[in-house]
């Protein structure tokens, strides 16, 4: 063999180790790339709420019988499931207590089973990268760090200290309007230059993930706080209104995609010391996501169904709240309004502040006292219900209290457990006429009646209109 051939020889050889290493390495980056592609879509919002739901899922309906478990262990895995089942179901109510059961279990999920880091948290929210933030992201971070110091009067304090709840211009508008707009959640966002911990993080995708599967979408932890009220579908253009507008206006139509018209189900509004404020930079995405509220947040006690038939539904939450809910087509688009009540600072000496105050409150003391028929009247959220609970703490223990309400709201055998309090309220087949009817065999002293009502003989009368009696 001459050099020529062993010089063509080992061309070839190195030629071919060459291309060998071409396609190693070619191989090993698309496969690199690959999954980088798979881990950023693992780690999204979507993908771990649908790891969630199905673990979740697989939890409550596993055959426990078919594992061969000890008795011990059988009796324990029972119990957990029993006890998960309970709190899924109680926490869509508003039961805080199931509600923080759920979101640590989800925690845990998530932490131990499916891998969620330091390093992929951040591509559910962009954590790290303020810029990327949206203002629910910016949001979410704010109140779950105010929770942890203010409990659930972060959103009191919030709005106080920086003044959330004055009167302002916003772009577009002539007169001035109770708003919180996104720059302005920015800039606290800004200036509180928050440091997360890992578990501050995971915390807050846990709750994003909750709000969305059990939860009330984004009014979620507003809806906890100690507010006086949240609603949601009561501005913005109605679905109906769209698809009329969509034959014959393109570019606004354009405009509405583009969220500078907002829409139905961009409408979240609070209800704060007696004033509305629209969230401007809240929403809940979509006319389904607000359809789902609606439909899911008025269930507590099975109150029936909310139909077309009948297009509204007036009940409780778990925690007293009022919540009336509405649907076409009996109104123009999904609608809700929940109504809390704050028991604990119902008293007289703390609702009426103005100076002189002494003698106003020493003049409803003596009215109740004196068992005068009284009527209490204003307009809608002025504060008599609450206003209500405060003048009952001075009527005599030895007086027994019947109450006949729509639904059942100032809930005052929570209040005074030792007193003779019973209430009814009106139901599908009980008018309140009835109800006062069966009131008079019930050994009352005192009649309350919480309607538009001038009956003779009720004592307090919270009515809700405007006229006088």
């Amino acid at each position: 063999m001459n050099i020529m051939n062993i010089i063509l020889i080992g061309v070839v050889v190195v030629g071919a180790i060459i291309l060998i290493m071409y396609f190693i390495t070619k191989k090993k980056n698309a496969a690199v790339e690959e999954s980088v592609d798979v881990d950023d879509k693992t780690y999204t919002l979507e993908k771990m709420t649908e790891f969630v739901k199905r673990r979740l899922d697989e939890i409550t309906k596993v055959n426990l019988y078919d594992i061969g478990l000890s008795e011990e262990e059988l009796k324990r895995r029972k119990n957990k499931k029993y006890e998960l089942k309970k709190a899924l179901k109680g926490c869509t109510y508003g039961d805080v207590n199931d509600k923080k059961y759920v979101k640590e279990l989800i925690y845990d999920l998530l932490f131990q089973e499916y891998g969620v880091d330091e390093t992929n948290i951040s591509k559910a929210i962009p954590f790290d990268i303020p810029s990327l933030l949206t203002p629910q992201d910016k949001f979410d971070i704010i109140i779950y760090m105010y929770k942890r110091e203010f409990g659930y009067e972060a959103l009191n304090q919030l709005i106080k200290k920086y003044k959330l709840d004055e009167l302002k211009y916003v772009t577009g508008d002539s007169k001035p309007c109770y708003v919180i707009t996104a720059e302005e959640i920015s800039d606290i966002y800004e200036k509180e230059n928050f440091l997360l911990a890992f578990s501050d993080k995971l915390n807050v995708v846990v709750q994003r993930i909750y709000q969305h599967y059990k939860g009330y979408s984004s009014i979620d932890e507003i809806r906890d706080m100690n507010i006086d009220g949240v609603s949601g579908g009561v501005s913005g253009l109605p679905e109906s209104f769209l698809s009329q507008v969509a034959q014959t206006d393109s570019d606004y139509i354009d405009q509405i995609m583009e969220h500078k018209v907002p829409r139905a189900c961009d409408s979240i509004w609070i209800f704060f010391h007696g004033i509305s404020i629209r969230l401007a930079f809240l929403s809940f995405g979509t006319e389904a996501e607000l359809k789902r509220v609606c439909q899911n947040i008025y269930k507590y006690n099975n109150p029936g169904q909310l139909s077309d038939t009948n297009g509204y539904k007036i009940n409780e939450m778990k925690d007293g709240s009022r919540v009336v809910v509405v649907r076409p087509s009996f109104s123009e688009t999904w609608a809700f309004f929940v109504r809390k009540f704050d028991v604990q600072r119902a008293t007289l000496e703390q609702l009426i502040r103005f100076p002189g105050k002494e003698k106003a409150i020493d003049l409803l003391k003596f009215l109740v006292k004196g068992a005068r028929i009284i009527s209490l009247t204003g307009e809608q959220g002025c504060g008599k219900t609450t206003m209500l609970m405060g003048m009952i703490e001075n009527i005599y223990e030895t007086m027994n209290i019947r109450v006949q309400e729509t639904a059942f709201e100032l809930h005052l055998r929570k209040i005074y457990p030792t007193r003779n309090i019973l209430t009814f309220r009106e139901t599908d087949t009980i008018s309140g006429q009835a109800g006062l009817d069966v009131q008079k065999k019930t050994d009352g002293s005192v009649n309350i009646i919480r309607r538009g009502c001038n009956r003779p003989g009720c004592i307090l009368d919270d009515s809700g209109c405007t006229g006088s009696f």
